[in-house]
């Protein structure tokens, strides 16, 4: 279950030469991936970035019938890789300890239990931090997040912490919106459909399966209508029991490509503001400061 947004709910793009076969590094000669960097070159890289680090978070989980479990971690770095060769940041390796619990039921599906998920986040941020970077910047790749990574960065106010956290969160642009509707053929999409499979043709297309796509159903089963006003845990498998949630058929490349472009722009600009901001880190030791002695707070 993908997490970008553009025209629909998810989409991560990169443009039309595939990632893997682009030199992650900028033209100073450091790479942005943390795994790729000596330990000197590493010193160099925390201060080239402004002491910023992106986190893209993936996860293994069934994407249709055609598509690779590891759909999400692999368009959630890609994209992070491409905009950091564009406006440079240290890309952490890959993260695949994710909110899955609802695709439990479907074989490749690796599915952490809730503690754990949140001390492996909790953990590795500090870890990040405890490297020399005081901004991280996570870029959600999957929908099974989209409860959990915003409670977690809101929890970041529970202790004192010397870093911030950031959550990608784009936000929608009309026009490109406009754009990616008239190329579309298909208006529903939850998962796996025609804009996903789309962004992964431009990526990875030889992951990409498309004589399988229609070989199961990604329609709405609506097997709860009665159930109104509520939420249950139960809602995604009672809509789409396999995983699929569209209809990846009319995918193609070119439709890929164009949401790729718009999408690096938009995680270029949010990696500039991060890196430029010196206000979040101010007001959050102020914040830690007051609520330290919160009855000195003026009122």
């Amino acid at each position: 279950m993908s997490n970008f947004r553009i025209a629909v709910l998810a989409f991560v793009l990169v443009p039309t030469t595939a990632i893997g076969l682009l030199p992650a590094q900028q033209p100073s000669g450091l790479r942005v991936k943390w795994e790729e960097l000596t330990a000197v070159d590493f010193v160099n890289a925390v201060e080239t970035s402004s002491k910023t680090c992106i986190l893209p978070i993936g996860v293994f989980e069934k994407h249709g019938p055609h598509m690779p479990l590891g759909t999400d971690l692999l368009a959630a770095r890609n994209l992070a890789v491409r905009s950091a060769e564009k406006e440079y940041a240290v890309v952490f390796p890959e993260y695949y300890f994710s909110q899955i619990f609802e695709a439990r039921h479907q074989p490749g599906t690796v599915s952490y239990s809730d503690r754990l998920i949140w001390s492996v986040l909790e953990e590795t941020c500090d870890e990040i931090a405890r490297n020399g970077f005081t901004k991280i910047l996570i870029v959600n790749g999957h929908g099974g997040n989209n409860s959990f990574l915003p409670f977690f960065c809101q929890s970041q106010l529970a202790r004192r912490k010397s870093y911030a956290v950031f959550l990608y969160q784009p936000s929608r642009d009309p026009e490109a919106d406009e754009q990616i509707r008239k190329m579309r053929k298909t208006t529903m999409e939850m998962h796996a459909g025609e804009t996903e499979t789309s962004n992964m043709l431009a990526n990875r297309p030889e992951l990409v399966k498309m004589d399988q796509a229609g070989t199961q159903s990604g329609a709405d089963q609506a097997r709860l209508p009665e159930i109104k006003d509520l939420y249950t845990g139960i809602w995604w498998y009672a809509r789409f029991p396999n995983h699929y949630a569209g209809d990846a058929a009319p995918a193609n490349r070119q439709l890929g490509e164009a949401i790729t472009t718009r999408s690096v722009e938009q995680l270029v600009r949010a990696i500039r503001t991060v890196k430029g901001d010196t206000r979040v880190l101010e007001l959050q030791k102020q914040f830690f400061d007051s609520a330290d002695r919160p009855v000195t707070t003026k009122q």
